[in-house]
């Protein structure tokens, strides 16, 4: 093969992998929100946290205070939801070393996406040397983060405990609705579900809501799943 035919081949490759790693990357991004929504997990719906999470704030990077963006938002409010943390803050491993702490042994990270766009010099020279415009090339390239409940030594600021849960607040009409319905209810963990065999209706408790009204709303939402398998006891079709 001619030398120049050999550098052209080569310069192909070259131009392919940026787009090949870009797909992967997308594709690696596309599948963990799709796993989020087949177990259920819809951080930007959810009104509830476990018992000492978090409400879904914006994620920010807890050293520059910088708030994460885009697909990153939803990647690290469901992190927040899966593993319970206590907080909405971000930092990768050589942050939380410049925080004076650092990442606890054995502790998995969370991977996040940066898109940005360069010009490479090869191009500013075209552009100078034909006219018009020098083309921008997009690039996207991945990096680990970790929760501040996940890092230690941190200096003080950067890691603050969670909010003590608020006092349950009773809706007495709500509650006598409940009541009224003869199912059992069960209180407790950090899923809303009714069981059907059973027969009774499980939900977290009031304080784990991030707003108190939406308690009752998830209780009765649970109650209208009790009300169709009474009144379609085989189901649907």
């Amino acid at each position: 093969m001619p030398r120049s035919s050999s550098r052209n081949a080569r310069r192909k490759r070259g131009s392919d992998q940026p787009q090949e790693n870009r797909a992967s990357l997308y594709d690696e991004v596309t599948a963990r929100i799709v796993s989020e929504l087949e177990a259920g997990r819809f951080p930007w719906v959810q009104p509830w946290g476990r018992s000492g999470g978090t409400g879904p704030g914006l994620p920010r990077n807890a050293l520059t205070g910088r708030a994460y963006s885009g697909v990153n938002v939803l990647i690290l409010w469901g992190a927040v939801i899966e593993r319970g943390f206590s907080s909405q803050s971000w930092l990768t491993f050589r942050q939380a070393q410049e925080a004076g702490g650092c990442v606890r042994k054995g502790e998995r990270g969370q991977t996040v996406v940066y898109a940005d766009r360069f010009t490479p010099e090869a191009e500013k020279e075209r552009a100078a040397r034909e006219g018009g415009d020098a083309k921008a090339v997009p690039f996207l390239k991945r990096f680990t983060v970790f929760n501040v409940a996940q890092c230690e030594g941190l200096r003080p600021g950067l890691a603050s405990d969670p909010a003590p849960l608020p006092e349950r607040e009773i809706v007495p009409l709500a509650e006598e609705v409940i009541a009224a319905s003869g199912v059992e209810f069960r209180i407790g963990g950090d899923k809303a579900f009714y069981a059907p065999a059973p027969d009774f209706v499980q939900v977290p408790p009031q304080p784990a809501f991030f707003e108190q009204v939406n308690y009752y709303r998830t209780c009765l939402h649970e109650l209208t799943h009790n009300a169709v398998t009474l009144i379609m006891p085989h189901g649907v079709g």
